[in-house]
């Protein structure tokens, strides 16, 4: 699996505004639909609610990558 660390230099950022800058997809409207079909991991659980504040050290993961939240 390939992980890497997304460097925020707010207290948090939202879910789907995290896949789209991580490039864990395109698009926020995909990020969305990945969301809420359940197909995305926060902390190794699955998570429906695309306005999820991923705080430093969260983790979220679609198919075989995942991201970590590093606030700087």
């Amino acid at each position: 699996m390939k992980s890497e660390k997304i460097i925020i230099n707010d207290e948090f950022i939202k879910l789907d505004s995290l896949m789209k800058f991580s490039g864990l997809c395109a698009t926020g409207g995909e990020a969305k639909l990945l969301i809420q079909s359940g197909q995305v991991l926060v902390n190794g659980e699955v998570c429906t609610m695309r306005g999820k504040k991923m705080r430093d050290g969260d983790k979220a993961q679609y198919g075989d990558r995942i991201v970590e939240v590093s606030v700087v």
